[in-house]
């Protein structure tokens, strides 16, 4: 049930466009960010899309390099190798890689491939389709020279098989707990824009751990898990994908720059109509939104604390920063 208005003006709903004066954006400028990627393990993919991009001059190989990393991490449980795999025991990895010309490539329910980011590139590059899914997006990936690769690690298949004792599910990610860290990561996405105001971004995951097969998250839909659009900016979601997907949050964040409003407000004005649609539906969810626009402005917002992102400016220099949330800590 969605909220009523007393119930919104508890949360701080009313007004959603409004800019919160202590906000990241409300005050000075920080320099021109040039590559952004959801969650502190960015800070590593942002460092290698830097290095790409400063050899190759492109933002889409940037983004692409930069979803290499966690793709490859085995102790990242969420994204590629090592990814929890769906209740019946299989990895599928989900993906999407996107420019400003209206280029896009992407992939979902992929198995046993390691770089999803690059099956969905040659997608874009090598098929006059936008989106392969299952195993025809294997047998593709085959056919272009990709190798196959066992994705369920030792690690991940013993947490399944402990899940499997109880086998119950709730599509519950990214919540802080009361000691103040994150209780599990998700998805990464990253969007870059450089000085010139061209655009790109990717968005790759292994989706929710233990899910049904064949369920498919926000993460590999254009305008859902990531948006780009020419002389606007750019966008992607992490969190529960059916709560993004519900509104095309991506889209919807990149229409709001359009519209004339700050990456930070965009983000918050998503957030905030999430919470307001569904209610107690998303108190236990969450779901966070990263934005960059033309001029190298960024924009975070999440329902829950705990979500962060990495920030790396044109220069090289690279941050964490804590999102701010809607939801507040739950204090002992």
């Amino acid at each position: 049930m969605a909220m009523g208005r007393r119930e919104a003006m508890k949360l701080g709903l009313v007004g959603a466009a409004a800019v919160p004066a202590g906000s990241a954006f409300a005050r000075a400028e920080a320099p021109r960010a040039l590559i952004v990627s959801t969650w502190d393990f960015g800070a590593a993919a942002n460092a290698a899309a830097y290095a790409q991009w400063k050899k190759s001059g492109s933002l889409l190989d940037a983004v692409e390099a930069g979803a290499w990393v966690p793709e490859a991490d085995a102790e990242n449980h969420s994204v590629g190798l090592g990814g929890y795999p769906d209740r019946d025991g299989h990895v599928t990895l989900d993906a999407i890689i996107m420019d400003d010309r209206g280029n896009v490539g992407a992939v979902a329910a992929l198995e046993d491939i390691l770089h999803p980011i690059s099956v969905a590139r040659r997608v874009m590059e090598k098929t006059p389709h936008t989106f392969l899914v299952g195993e025809g997006a294997r047998q593709f990936a085959l056919d272009q020279g990709f190798s196959q690769t066992r994705l369920l690690t030792p690690e991940a298949e013993a947490a399944w098989r402990e899940w499997l004792k109880t086998a119950k599910y709730k599509p519950v990610a990214n919540i802080e707990n009361q000691r103040g860290s994150a209780l599990d990561h998700d998805t990464i996405g990253i969007v870059a824009c450089d000085a010139t105001g061209r655009l790109a971004g990717a968005c790759t995951t292994s989706g929710m751990a233990f899910k049904l097969r064949g369920r498919l998250g926000d993460s590999p839909q254009a305008g859902c898990g990531l948006m780009v659009e020419p002389d606007v900016g750019a966008a992607t979601a992490t969190g529960v994908g059916e709560e993004v997907t519900r509104i095309a949050g991506s889209a919807r964040v990149v229409s709001s720059m359009r519209a004339g409003m700050h990456p930070m407000a965009a983000c918050r004005e998503a957030v905030l109509h999430i919470a307001k649609l569904r209610g107690d539906a998303v108190k236990d969810a969450q779901v966070a939104f990263l934005a960059i626009d033309r001029h190298g402005r960024v924009g975070a917002y999440a329902l829950q604390p705990g979500f962060t992102y990495a920030v790396t400016d044109l220069g090289g220099a690279t941050r964490v920063v804590a999102a701010e949330s809607l939801l507040k800590p739950v204090k002992n």
